[in-house]
């Protein structure tokens, strides 16, 4: 049985792209910034290729290294995370998702606190973390949400949890989501509960992604109308918006993520695609420029990556790579346009430099691997 492993490493981009300029991103180069600290010890990564990749990220690459190794390069307007996945699973989007510099319209706010029967607080492009340590206290105080938005087509509801538990603000994003459609159709209704007590205000692991379904057909529902299955593990059934999915794994961190892709992969009962994404090299540390956390926790999953590859069997498949950008060193707290690496590793296959390819690429080799023709894209391998 044939079985294919994505891993998305959220957010660790390879430098920036020819457009970047176009989003500002000028300079960003993620994994260069990462090394710099001198804290990213990756010696499994480094194995499989990934300092052999084109670019300069402050580390050699190896002689010899134990898998095909490249990068990808995105055909998607924009430098979301939805846009960013979908793409992964050769769906291009040609037109970027509505973003909010200045705030989400009058109307859609008044609609919005119409059915929730609450206020709204902030209205405006933020920090996560700043924005209840700024609004928490009179959230608390008046019932009001906070409702803010970023670089990203995003719109983020924050309320503590212990004036909205979480599945009631879960219910006031699934109203959001009802309203934003049309112009007005962002990549992502996010719920974002707090808790404690200020000035130590923290976000809980109950974050819930409430995404636009994709424009077309993708890998996933390819892979999925064959009879294989296709096993989410982290965001990506939020992504997706459930399509294309046939069995579906939260995760409260990287580690766990990793816990429940080891636990899938030790299983004997599927066969087809797990796709995996681990946000917190994204959400903890690039958006907030702590380039130390990120590099410790690309050591840490280098750590577990050694241990997952001794769970994966002879007729399995890994491929690692992220989908976007998002450069701690950088002024800016946003996602960064940039390539993104892609390692291919398994028995058999080749270990040769893949050079630069696209981000559907990868879609149309778990699909390929398995026998399918491919949505859009090349396979990176044969």
């Amino acid at each position: 049985m044939k079985r294919v492993f994505i891993i998305v490493l959220d957010g660790l981009g390879v430098g920036e792209l020819p457009d970047a300029a176009d989003y500002g991103d000028v300079g960003s180069n993620t994994l260069r910034s990462v090394v710099s600290t001198g804290l990213c010890e990756a010696p499994n990564l480094e194995a499989l290729g990934l300092f052999n990749i084109e670019g300069d990220f402050g580390k050699p690459g190896v002689p010899c290294p134990a898998a095909a190794h490249g990068r990808l390069r995105s055909h998607s307007a924009g430098k979301d995370t939805t846009t960013g996945h979908w793409e992964l699973a050769s769906l291009v989007s040609h037109d970027p998702m509505p973003t909010y510099p200045d705030g989400f319209p009058k109307e859609i706010l008044d609609r919005f606190s119409e059915l929730t029967g609450r206020g709204v607080l902030c209205n405006k492009p933020y920090s996560g973390t700043q924005v209840i340590y700024d609004y928490g206290r009179e959230q608390l105080k008046t019932g009001a949400l906070i409702v803010y938005t970023s670089a990203d087509s995003v719109f983020q509801i924050a309320a503590h949890e212990d004036m909205v538990p979480p599945e009631q603000l879960y219910e006031y994003c699934r109203m959001a989501r009802g309203i934003l459609t049309g112009k007005h159709a962002v990549g992502r209704v996010i719920a974002r509960p707090y808790k404690g007590v200020w000035p130590d205000y923290v976000r809980t692991p109950r974050r819930h992604d409430f995404s636009v379904e994709p424009h077309g057909e993708t890998a996933l529902d390819r892979i999925k109308t064959a009879g294989f299955d296709v096993i989410s593990v982290g965001k990506i059934n939020d992504i997706f918006a459930g399509r294309g999915i046939t069995e579906s794994h939260p995760t409260l961190s990287n580690s766990d993520g990793m816990d429940k892709t080891a636990a899938i992969a030790n299983r004997e009962d599927w066969s087809g695609l797990c796709f995996v994404n681990l946000v917190e090299f994204d959400s903890l540390y690039g958006h907030r420029n702590d380039a130390e956390g990120f590099a410790r926790a690309v050591s840490e999953f280098d750590m577990r990556l050694g241990e997952f590859r001794e769970c994966l069997r002879p007729e399995d498949l890994l491929i690692l790579t992220a989908d976007h950008g998002c450069d701690p060193l950088t002024p800016s707290t946003d996602h960064s346009r940039e390539y993104v690496p892609v390692i291919v590793y398994g028995c058999g296959i080749d270990a040769i430099p893949l050079g630069t390819r696209d981000f559907s690429d990868v879609g149309a080799t778990a699909a390929h691997y398995l026998g399918i023709e491919p949505v859009s894209g090349r396979p990176l391998i044969q």
